[in-house]
């Protein structure tokens, strides 16, 4: 079955909700059992269903199971937020004394989620350059227990050889953690490539509505009981609102990816000739860093990327060039229908090699608005620029 019909028939609702083709939102805490046999049942975790709320409800499912499908895994489980899902995922393998080895170009509350939470707790990490590929072999000790890539990176797009970090990190018996947003189960398989746990960040393409928090955790059965346990632990689980929202905007999401991916490219390309513009970091661009890597491991791109200014322009410029867009808003996150255009600042945050470029940089999430009046904004806003 084809991605595209997986998405349209995948856990629908039309056999046990009364015929509604989308399941229903529950919304539940309690939940009450027929007699004390089940009860003891759901109390020992023998139970088929959830014991509480808090476990699970049947929008929860529904929405695991399509994406399971979707992702090839055996497991999903909906978190409350994408950084809770990183969270899940990197708590349920580590413990005090254990080493994490990070990307460098990883996105910025997952860095913090390391230096504060996972060094006040003993774990080590180690940020390691996003191209190091099969290099990364030497930088795992005997107390190594994740490796984490990010492919590509979130501000600075790095593509990443997955497959030989994979296999230098299977070698040593280290578990590989992959954030898989950017690309979504339709343009990445990332067990192919030989990742253990798959982590998506739920708020963005997934819902792709810029109205729900929500993560994603997909796995082998081999890791899922882990998963599960360190997920019930935290009790970071999202609503049945939010589940029935993302299911509901799960459904379009190879379409409204056709169409980010192909918006995504044409105003790259417009800004690979603007003047202001040193280059673009786009890896779906012929010549862009990385671009060997992604032709190789994905089959579509996202509209997210960033662009470097050929120099480092004052404030007052860039004031002038983004306040005054009319299409493209100022907020973090992306992946909905709505353009975005934000500074950003990896000088800032590197560790693991110096970021040299002197410019500014913008990074650019493109929706689904007309990419002639996008390109025009901007135009516009170059002039500002100036």
């Amino acid at each position: 079955m084809k991605k595209e019909t997986l998405l349209a028939t995948s856990a629908t609702g039309s056999d046990t909700h009364r015929g509604a083709v989308n399941v229903p939102p529950y919304r539940a805490s309690t939940i009450l059992f027929p007699n004390l046999a089940e009860f003891e049942k759901a109390d020992l975790g023998q139970s088929p269903h959830p014991s509480y709320g808090r476990f699970g409800t049947p929008s929860t499912e529904a929405l695991e199971q399509a994406i399971a499908a979707l992702e090839g895994a055996d497991h999903s489980i909906v978190t409350a937020s994408g950084l809770s899902a990183i969270a899940v995922s990197l708590f349920a393998f580590l413990n005090s004394g254990d080493h994490l080895l990070m990307v460098d170009s990883v996105y910025g509350p997952t860095r913090r989620l390391c230096d504060y939470e996972l060094k006040r707790l003993g774990i080590e990490t180690t940020y390691y350059n996003p191209e190091i590929g099969a290099g990364i072999s030497a930088m795992i000790r005997e107390n190594t227990k994740v490796v984490f890539v990010e492919s590509p990176g979130s501000l600075t797009f790095e593509m990443q050889d997955i497959p030989a970090i994979s296999k230098a990190a299977h070698a040593k018996g280290v578990i590989v953690v992959a954030d898989n947003t950017w690309a979504t189960p339709i343009y990445i398989d990332p067990f192919a490539l030989g990742i253990d746990i798959s982590v998506h960040s739920a708020t963005k393409y997934i819902n792709g509505h810029s109205d729900v928090m929500m993560g994603v955790i997909s796995c082998k059965e081999e890791h899922f009981k882990k998963l599960q346990l360190t997920f019930r632990n935290f009790g970071m689980c999202p609503s049945g609102d939010n589940c029935y929202l993302a299911l509901r905007g799960l459904r379009t999401l190879s379409v409204r990816m056709k169409q980010h991916y192909e918006n995504g490219v044409a105003v790259a390309r417009w800004l690979q000739g603007r003047p202001e513009v040193a280059q673009v970091l786009h890896p779906a661009l012929p010549g862009s860093p990385g671009h060997d890597i992604w032709k190789r491991d994905f089959t579509g791109a996202a509209s997210l990327f960033s662009i470097i200014l050929k120099k480092n322009y004052p404030h007052k410029s860039l004031a002038a060039m983004m306040d005054g867009l009319e299409y493209f808003g100022m907020g973090y996150s992306w992946g909905g229908f709505e353009s975005l255009l934000i500074t950003t600042h990896p000088e800032k945050i590197r560790t693991s090699n110096k970021w040299e470029h002197e410019g500014n940089v913008l990074r650019i999430h493109v929706g689904l608005e007309n990419t002639d009046d996008l390109i025009a904004d901007l135009e516009n806003g170059f002039g500002r620029l100036g």
